[in-house]
């Protein structure tokens, strides 16, 4: 089993900036992509960015880019999604999710590891 954590949500005022944290156990996510994903209501989930374990690559959403920036801590097993520039909209819970294969992917379906979600509220 591969279970993922997310934390490091809360309440912040618009225009601030929080960063996620996604901490693997069961399982190294070497080898692995890992993305970060949010949910709006009455949508599917939305991809926000990518990064693969192994290489470093990244990808963003269009939504995102600029803004967010996602990184991983080798030896703490853990990636990360710093989250600049807020907005009030963007208050909804983001996921974690992780699939084996070290690329990139842009849809829910290609990941088959996720979190119970971190709230985030974003104040205006």
């Amino acid at each position: 089993q591969v279970q993922l954590v997310e934390s490091g949500g809360g309440l912040v005022q618009a225009g601030g900036s929080l960063r996620l944290s996604c901490a693997a156990s069961g399982r190294r996510f070497s080898g692995a992509a890992v993305g970060w994903f949010r949910q709006p209501p009455g949508k599917e989930r939305e991809f926000l960015a990518a990064v693969t374990w192994n290489g470093g690559s990244t990808r963003y959403a269009d939504s995102v880019k600029g803004r967010f920036t996602i990184s991983k801590n080798n030896a703490k097993n853990t990636v990360y999604l710093q989250m600049n520039s807020l907005k009030p909209e963007e208050t909804v819970v983001y996921y974690c999710a992780a699939r084996e294969y070290p690329v990139l992917a842009s849809s829910r379906d290609n990941y088959p590891y996720w979190g119970q979600g971190t709230q985030v509220t974003v104040s205006s």
